[in-house]
């Protein structure tokens, strides 16, 4: 029996070296595992028994003639080297909610702090091409959510995906990113938010993959990682998504997986929010605030109030009376407040400091509570 801390390590080995075989994905590896007493022994076998085992026997020759020139330990190094662990579906400590889906990953690589069980985990995803509403909704929902306790599962992809683990962090929340790809620093993928991850990790949260070292993320490999988005949460919840998109897969594999679907709903004339306007008819609930979600979750939402922000001289006060969550042009404002255009400008940079204000961009701006 494989019960030491060597024997244990050894089998990890194997299951990596196997994993990188890319034609042995997920469920070839789980009748692999099924088979072989361990993966060591399914390392050394002949071909035909992995042909016994369920494999297809050109698939099973390939990979005997693939494996001749891999060499598993130095395999293993590159994962010791860059600090990535593997946790596999037969280890008592594999995140529950992803053991209960139909197609669990047999195998995830991780940097960081990946637990058996998240308290309230909720994947929170969408568009890459967000609006400026599409921002002002993440920031504040993610930002609510992750005061509350909820741990925010994304992608880490840009727009949506990025913006809601960055608000997390900025809360001291926990945020955990699955990849599409290897999450080696060769291939972690997008390249811009390599330093995101970096702060996932350093913050306690963690990164993910089911593909090996090395792997160079697909066209096709960012739907089949979305299963595992959701796979984690509790729910998902979709801010902005047109009707073709990542994140709508996302929410589908959510209702298959019989989790919970919220949506931001949006106007019936953008693009963005064609997505979350059908998935509400379909019966997602839709979300305005945080509340919504914290109370499927039964969550305490004192935490989620918004906070009134103190006005501490007489031009913030002015300009307080015309500044809500709905975006207001800057020359609007001056001409609304009846203050000189440089008096307004000082006042809101000054503001935006001290967060009391957000510049969503074209000189747009709302309150920040």
């Amino acid at each position: 029996m494989e019960n030491t801390t060597e024997n244990k390590e050894t089998n990890l080995v194997y299951w990596n070296a196997l994993a990188l075989f890319s034609k042995f994905e997920s469920k070839k590896l789980k009748q692999i595992t099924d088979y072989f007493p361990s993966m060591k022994t399914a390392w050394e076998s002949p071909f035909f028994e992995f042909v016994r085992a369920g494999i297809e026997e050109k698939i099973a020759q390939e990979f005997s003639d693939w494996r001749k020139k891999i060499e598993p330990e130095k395999e293993w190094e590159k994962l010791f080297k860059e600090k990535i662990r593997i946790i596999t579906i037969k280890d008592e400590n594999y995140p529950q909610l992803l053991k209960e889906i139909y197609d669990p990953p047999a195998i995830i690589y991780y940097k960081g702090e990946l637990k058996k069980e998240e308290k309230y985990p909720l994947s929170v995803v969408g568009t890459r091409k967000m609006t400026p509403y599409g921002r002002q909704a993440c920031e504040e929902l993610a930002r609510d959510l992750a005061r509350a306790g909820i741990t925010i599962i994304s992608g880490l992809a840009l727009g949506i995906d990025g913006l809601a683990h960055k608000t997390a962090l900025k809360e001291k929340g926990r945020t955990l990113a699955v990849l599409g790809g290897g999450i080696d620093k060769e291939t972690l993928y997008p390249k811009l938010h390599q330093d995101l991850a970096k702060k996932i990790v350093e913050n306690g949260g963690a990164i993910m993959s089911e593909y090996p070292f090395g792997f160079w993320p697909t066209r096709y490999t960012f739907p089949t990682r979305n299963r595992i988005i959701s796979g984690l949460s509790l729910g998902t919840l979709v801010i902005e998504a047109p009707i073709k998109s990542g994140a709508l897969i996302t929410a589908k594999s959510a209702l298959e997986q019989n989790r919970e679907v919220f949506a931001v709903p949006g106007s019936i004339y953008s693009k963005n929010s064609t997505g979350c306007n059908w998935l509400i008819k379909l019966g997602a609930k839709p979300v305005t605030w945080a509340k919504d979600i914290l109370e499927e979750f039964n969550l305490d939402t004192e935490t989620a109030n918004e906070s009134k922000i103190v006005a501490q001289t007489q031009e913030e006060e002015i300009l307080l009376k015309y500044l809500t969550k709905e975006p207001i042009q800057v020359n609007k404002l001056i001409e609304k407040s009846g203050l000189p255009s440089a008096q307004v400008l000082a006042t809101l940079s000054l503001m935006e400091l001290e967060s009391k204000v957000k510049n969503l961009g074209s000189g747009n701006y709302v309150t920040n509570n």
